[in-house]
């Protein structure tokens, strides 16, 4: 893996990790559903481009999608990160792109897929909660497993409180999981399967947040 096409809807926090990150990752677009989404202001002011492909002016998801699909194949990326991406991916999408498409998600998965992760964190009364990096698949947030960083849920928390500290942590373990792409520690293997790589790499170094 050496290029990728970043998706984003909104501010693209995570986009910036990546990029500030330094990994070595060639980001050849950024492609948002948000003609208004800032991080795509701040993608081409780092010199990227920046495209914005509107989901309301295309008759259902499947429609947006394949012109999404067409969109990215002009870029030839060897990977799509999710950053902050709004949009449920139809199947046939994901078939086209299998193995091919990472996410980050705002929880410690298999806990609290979809949205609204730190309330549903704080209603539970979980005692640590997260973000995971992980491989997209038909099934919404159930992909192998890159990486996952942990954050206390602590007394007095609020969904706003949890969110940031979490969100710091998303900062972190993104590039991470782009690093161990890169350097070939990690594959993503055509069937769904996880294939780790060269010494210190395995399921609890994949786990750590703070694995240089």
């Amino acid at each position: 893996m050496r290029s990728a096409v970043v998706l984003i809807s909104g501010r693209g926090s995570n986009l910036r990790a990546l990029v500030e990150a330094r990994t070595g990752l060639e980001v050849r677009a950024v492609l948002s559903n948000q003609p208004e989404a800032a991080g795509l202001q701040w993608a081409r002011e780092q010199g990227l481009e920046g495209r914005a492909l509107d989901h309301r002016a295309h008759g259902d998801r499947s429609a947006f999608d394949e012109a999404l699909a067409a969109a990215i194949d002009g870029y030839a990326p060897d990977v799509i990160l999710l950053a902050g991406f709004m949009r449920i991916l139809t199947d046939a999408f994901i078939a086209r792109f299998a193995a091919r498409i990472v996410n980050i998600h705002p929880s410690l998965l298999p806990a609290f897929p979809g949205l609204r992760t730190h309330a549903r964190a704080l209603a539970a009364g979980v005692k640590v909660h997260g973000a995971t990096v992980h491989v997209v698949t038909p099934e919404l947030d159930s992909g192998p497993i890159l990486i996952q960083g942990a954050v206390p849920v602590l007394a007095g928390d609020t969904e706003a409180s949890l969110a940031e500290r979490v969100l710091a942590v998303e900062h972190r373990i993104y590039p991470q999981a782009v690093r161990w792409l890169l350097e070939g520690r990690i594959a993503l293997a055509s069937d769904g399967v996880l294939q780790a790589r060269g010494s210190g790499v395995g399921s609890d170094s994949m786990l750590s947040p703070r694995d240089p």
